[in-house]
């Protein structure tokens, strides 16, 4: 009888524990390195939308065949989005090429 007890509170504990515990959601936005202005426009909408929500946001830019020779682009207009988003959220990681996409990290900043 203790034992079942114990087991009960301890399923009660893990459960009370999993209702406060939060998941992260990750929302992606995917650049080409010759994005037109006003599909950055939108799609920085959109990203403001994600941070204002509490999502983190993982921006890539995606280079196909021989559009890898425009990495520098894609590092402008990630740092680009990173500047417009500075009172929405905080660089968590700068980008970073990994493999064909150049990846860069953005997490809402706290409420206050």
């Amino acid at each position: 009888m203790d034992y079942k007890k114990f087991v009960y509170e301890q399923k009660k504990r893990d459960k009370a524990l999993k209702a406060k515990s939060s998941q992260v959601v990750v929302k992606e936005i995917r650049f080409g390195p010759q994005t037109d202005e006003h599909d950055y426009e939108f799609k920085r909408k959109n990203a403001e939308k994600f941070l204002k929500e509490g999502a983190k946001l993982k921006a890539f830019v995606f280079f196909k065949g021989r559009s890898i020779i425009y990495k520098d682009q894609g590092q402008i207009l990630l740092l680009r989005l990173a500047q417009d988003l500075e009172e929405h959220g905080k660089v968590e990681a700068m980008p970073v090429l990994e493999g064909k996409r150049m990846i860069m990290f953005i997490a809402p900043k706290k409420k206050k």
